[in-house]
């Protein structure tokens, strides 16, 4: 009788950080893009000062501001890196571990010096 074994992999933790990456891209990758680029900056129905740098700072002080800055940056770098990865492949291009660590790397890189950023702003 032959045993099955499973190799262990970290794919399903990649897979899973590139869902959320994409879901919050969808969500609110437009959204950003509009208020930042569009409305503000021209002022369509938005103040002209809701961007200025005291209330920009006031948001990622606050715990639920560094939160979101810090999803948003994180998952969408992880999306962005696991996209390129598989965009190698896709053009014939080699796939195999100085790929991955300069995806996942460059990746938990972008994680690691939003994070730090965001706790150095302080509370």
């Amino acid at each position: 009788m032959t045993t099955l074994r499973l190799r262990p992999s970290n794919a399903p933790v990649l897979w899973l950080l590139f869902g959320a990456g994409g879901m919050l891209a969808a969500l609110f990758g437009p959204m950003l893009v509009f208020v930042t680029g569009l409305a503000v900056p021209l002022g369509w129905t938005l103040p002209g000062d809701l961007l200025s740098y005291p209330r920009a700072l006031a948001f990622a002080q606050h715990w639920a501001g560094k939160a979101f800055l810090a999803a948003v940056i994180v998952l969408f770098a992880w999306h962005a890196a696991h996209r390129i990865f598989h965009s190698l492949h896709d053009l014939g291009l080699p796939t195999g571990a100085s790929s991955k660590l300069a995806c996942y790397g460059g990746a938990a890189l972008v994680s690691l010096v939003a994070v730090v950023a965001l706790g150095a702003l302080g509370f």
